[in-house]
């Protein structure tokens, strides 16, 4: 919904930023992305799953995340006057979904060492 809503609705009256950051819209595109498929996996997994099923659920989030960022910025061109969607804008969406889903496979389901 976050996520949503700030694509989705202008807050040109709210103040902008103190620092003038060339592309930092993108960063923020990838970082939200990131997060929200770290969270979603968190969210959905489950400890009793065997690991296969849960590579599955990981590339679903992904896969959601990728088609989600797409659709956003569809909306925004399509629904909105003082808005424009970026194909640069759904780049960084997917890139941010994948780098998530790095994280994701290096903290859970990288296999322990033997000892």
């Amino acid at each position: 919904m976050f996520v949503t809503f700030f694509s989705l609705f202008s807050l040109s009256g709210v103040g902008t930023s103190r620092f003038n950051i060339p592309h930092m819209d993108k960063a923020v595109h990838f970082t939200f992305y990131s997060v929200m498929v770290v969270l979603g996996y968190l969210a959905m997994r489950s400890k009793t799953v065997q690991q296969a099923k849960r590579s599955k659920l990981l590339w679903y989030i992904v896969l959601f995340a990728v088609t989600y960022g797409i659709i956003i910025e569809v909306l925004q061109h399509v629904l909105t006057t003082d808005r424009h969607g970026d194909p640069l804008d759904a780049l960084a969406n997917s890139i941010g979904a994948f780098v998530g889903m790095f994280v994701i496979r290096f903290l859970f389901f990288r296999n322990p060492s033997l000892k």
